[in-house]
Order: C-alpha cells, then sequence, then structure tokens
C-alpha cells in the first residue's frame, strides 16, 4: 500500500520536514565540535624552535595554540573556538582559523579578526624554561 500526498494531512507534512531540517542542521553544527580541555590534563611543552616568529602552531591534543608575534615573545590561547567549541586548524597571515564555521583569530592576541565568533580564544599560562615553552 502506498500514501498519496493528498493522503498526508498539511501538518503533518510539514511537521515531519521541519523536523527533518532541524536534525539536519543540528548534525552539520556539530561537526568537527569537540569537548573543549580540561584544566586538569596538565602542561604541555613545546620546543621554542616550533614557534615561527609571527605565526603560531595549534596543539590539537592538548587544545592549544601557541604563538611567537615577534622575536622571543610567547603567548598561548585555547585553541577551542568561541563561536561553538570547534578547534582552530589553520595559521596563515597571522591569523588561526575554525574549520566550522570561519572564524579567525590573531596570533598576537587571540581576538576576533572575522566572524561569527564573538569572543576572543581564551589566553592560557606559557613560560619559558630554556629552550622549551611549559603552556598550562
Amino acid at each position: 500500500m502506498s500514501i498519496t500526498p493528498a493522503q498526508v494531512p498539511r501538518r503533518a507534512f510539514l511537521a515531519t520536514a521541519c523536523a527533518t531540517g532541524c536534525l539536519a542542521a543540528a548534525g552539520c553544527s556539530a561537526q568537527g565540535a569537540t569537548t573543549p580541555r580540561r584544566d586538569d590534563d596538565g602542561p604541555t611543552e613545546v620546543p621554542v624552535a616550533e614557534i615561527p616568529v609571527g605565526e603560531a602552531i595549534i596543539l590539537s591534543e592538548a587544545q592549544v595554540v601557541v604563538t611567537q608575534p615577534e622575536p622571543g615573545v610567547f603567548r598561548a590561547f585555547s585553541a577551542v573556538c568561541t563561536h561553538q567549541g570547534c578547534i582552530v586548524t589553520d595559521v596563515s597571515n597571522g591569523t588561526v582559523g575554525c574549520p566550522c564555521h570561519g572564524s579567525r583569530f590573531s596570533t598576537v592576541d587571540g581576538s576576533v579578526v572575522r566572524n561569527p565568533a564573538q569572543q576572543p580564544l581564551a589566553p592560557r599560562n606559557v613560560t619559558r624554561s630554556g629552550d622549551t615553552l611549559i603552556v598550562g
């Protein structure tokens, strides 16, 4: 037995269409999202030589971004995008970018360079011990 469009009440059709659209949108927005890093994961060590001047590196597993905006100055930020919690994945032209919705953040101070994010990346403590940076 098949059902023809005339046999499906309009409200039932619209409700099903809306529910399908909502589920599809929820699946897309969750793509790439991860659980933000917990503070009790401990510090992360990075060799100073791995951080290029004027750029940054992303440590995905530790969920941190480490930058060297000028020679000998190091900063660290959470790699969790403040828009919807995705992990930033690329560094270019002095910014780090989120693959989920296109937000970009400054490698100098973590500020938003391109929306939709409204808040900067959260700062992380970074200290230097010889040729090693300790981020925690």
